[in-house]
């Protein structure tokens, strides 16, 4: 034979063989999946505000005669705020003193007098009821006196002033809105309901606060009703750690949340789907753990728990075996049908 044609022949032969070799066993990929929770994410935009706010009024009515901070203005625990013209309310509980004082010398004077046979029972009985109610109306005004200023009553900063020097102040009248300092800053965010149900009390949640960055807060109130209105879950993350001089109250927070459930399911990458059945259910191809001598693929069948942009979440039991699948080549492999 020529040595022409023989190597004409050869290349032939090789050819055929690498025609009628399986495609598959070049282009094959294959990956082991486990059984694990399904992680929702909770992606939501909240408000950073005050948890709690206080409107401090007075306790009687008068002409605001001091006034010590504006709006904005910081202040300390104990740091005296506003006070009333108290001139009407010192006069006041000097009278209730001078009136007490009276009244305890009443009870002497019946004393003699009973001991002199002058008086009786009853008269004394009458004056020392009389004391205890002068007592008590003389305490009424020292406090009427003490409310007649408003005294801080922590680290606070003043929200609103609702009065100026001179008004007439009564005490359904509020004069100042302050609030807390310390462990007073919250994120509210509204959630659906499936949402509200991933999240419990104590829960750390991640947060990212424009200009500051990424910051951990802890869940502090988890409503049981939703909004009438907006049919939505307001929950409520607490700063611990964060300043009121740090952020902008009121600005948009931007919620990052990750949240492992109690639902099993195999995490495949949508490359691995087959197809979906006329019942909605996942086809893959996986391998056959029954095959002894060699690897044996078969397509079988999942209920679809989830989706997302990058995997398929297939239906699992905490207790499934490890999964075997083909996330690619799987177009050339023979299909087996799986039997029930």
């Amino acid at each position: 034979m020529k040595p022409r044609l023989f190597r004409l022949l050869s290349v032939l032969f090789f050819t055929s063989l690498f025609l009628n070799a399986p495609i598959y066993a070049q282009e094959l990929e294959t990956k082991t999946i486990e059984a694990e929770p399904i992680v929702k994410k909770i992606n939501r935009t909240g408000k950073l505000t005050f948890k709690r706010t206080l409107n401090l009024s007075f306790k009687s009515s008068g002409y605001l005669e001091e006034l010590t901070i504006d709006e904005g203005d910081s202040f300390i625990k104990g740091q005296l705020l506003a006070q009333l013209d108290s001139e009407e309310l010192t006069a006041e509980k000097n009278a209730s003193y001078a009136r007490l004082l009276q009244a305890k010398r009443e009870i002497k004077r019946i004393k003699t007098l009973l001991s002199k046979k002058l008086s009786s029972q009853q008269a004394l009985d009458d004056a020392i009821t009389s004391v205890e109610t002068t007592r008590a109306r003389h305490k009424i005004a020292q406090y009427n006196l003490t409310k007649a200023q408003l005294i801080a009553p922590f680290d606070g900063v003043v929200l609103a002033r609702y009065t100026d020097l001179g008004e007439l102040q009564s005490p359904s009248q509020s004069a100042l809105k302050i609030a807390a300092v310390e462990n007073n800053l919250v994120v509210r965010v509204a959630l659906t309901a499936s949402e509200v149900n991933l999240v419990n009390l104590q829960q750390r949640i991640d947060l990212n606060l424009t200009q500051y960055g990424l910051v951990t807060g802890t869940v502090s109130k988890v409503p049981a009703i939703a909004d009438q209105q907006s049919h939505l879950f307001t929950i409520e993350v607490l700063l611990e750690n964060l300043k009121v001089n740090q952020v902008v109250v009121g600005q948009l927070v931007h919620v990052l949340a990750e949240v492992m459930t109690d639902t099993f399911s195999y995490r495949l990458p949508l490359e691995a789907l087959n197809s979906v059945d006329s019942q909605g259910k996942a086809l893959v191809m996986v391998l056959d753990t029954n095959a002894t001598e060699t690897k044996n693929y078969r397509q079988q069948e999942f209920l679809i728990k989830q989706l997302s942009n990058e995997y398929i979440y297939l239906s699992a039991q905490p207790s499934s075996p490890p999964l075997t699948i083909v996330t690619r080549g799987w177009q050339h492999l023979a299909l087996i049908e799986n039997k029930p």
